[in-house]
């Protein structure tokens, strides 16, 4: 393990140090949607107990990977290889088919939120035809045991995906250790008010449901070795969030006007 002593008088290290603090808690906002989304389909007690839960999971796995490091370089090795590739005209690659562990997880992982996201807007366009058990307040009715489940199954796959960043950003250990943890807990004191907010506004819902739909899309595109900057996916989704608030300080604006107006 690296001294961590010659790092703390090192500008280069603390610059890494601090580009990885803010690429992780971004990576780390898709996890907490998916946890909070999930968790708001709870019973209200033991909604902040699962959050807790899936975020303390989420640490537990990112740390665990940071102890086996080679393993996870390894698994961008290939595996199998259909040969079918395709290139643009500048030679970029636009899919191929060489598959390392990695891109069997990211697409398995791709196709689980695309189907939960594909479910969840079935359900709040019309519950009564999604099949689903309700409960009193008409929410879907989950257990405690299958939300954790699930969060675990999507821990597992953004823990991956946030720990090869690190990996490739910088080659020292206690950098990424910092990172993670200190991303994690970003993740920890944003959990409730982001939940509480998604449960005000039903409207948020659907605007958070297409972000799901839209990173499920992008894993399966990466899987299949088709990169998509993250940059042009996080600035849709922050302008889309940005539109929607303007949407919800509206109408929070009319219908104040209305009752004073009464």
């Amino acid at each position: 393990m690296d001294s961590i002593t010659p790092l703390l008088s090192d500008p280069a290290a603390w610059a890494a140090l601090i580009t990885l603090i803010v690429m992780e808690v971004v990576l780390g906002i898709d996890n907490l949607i998916f946890i909070s989304i999930l968790s708001n389909k709870l019973p209200e007690g033991q909604r902040q107990k699962a959050r807790r839960i899936g975020i303390g999971l989420a640490l537990v796995m990112r740390l665990a990977l940071l102890s086996m490091i080679a393993w996870i370089v390894g698994l961008t090795a290939p595996v199998f290889d259909l040969g079918w590739s395709a290139v643009d005209t500048t030679g970029h690659v636009l899919y191929e088919t060489e598959f390392s562990w990695r891109d069997i997880i990211l697409i398995a992982g791709g196709l689980f939120l695309v189907w939960k996201a594909t479910k969840e807007i079935h359900h709040s366009i019309d519950h009564e035809e999604s099949g689903e058990t309700l409960d009193k307040s008409g929410k879907v009715a989950m257990s405690f045991g299958s939300a954790i489940v699930q969060i675990l199954l999507l821990d597992m796959v953004f823990s991956i995906d946030s720990i090869l960043t690190a990996v490739g950003m910088t080659e020292h250990l206690p950098i990424m250790v910092t990172a993670v943890v200190f991303a994690v807990l970003v993740m920890l004191l944003a959990a409730d008010p982001l939940a509480n907010f998604i449960n005000r506004n039903p409207t948020v819902v659907m605007l958070a449901l297409g972000f799901l739909l839209m990173i499920g899309m992008v894993l399966i595109a990466e899987g299949f070795g088709a990169h998509v900057p993250k940059g042009y996916i996080y600035t849709a989704m922050a302008f889309s969030a940005g539109v929607e608030i303007l949407n919800i300080f509206a109408r929070r604006r009319r219908v104040k006007k209305e009752a004073a107006a009464e």
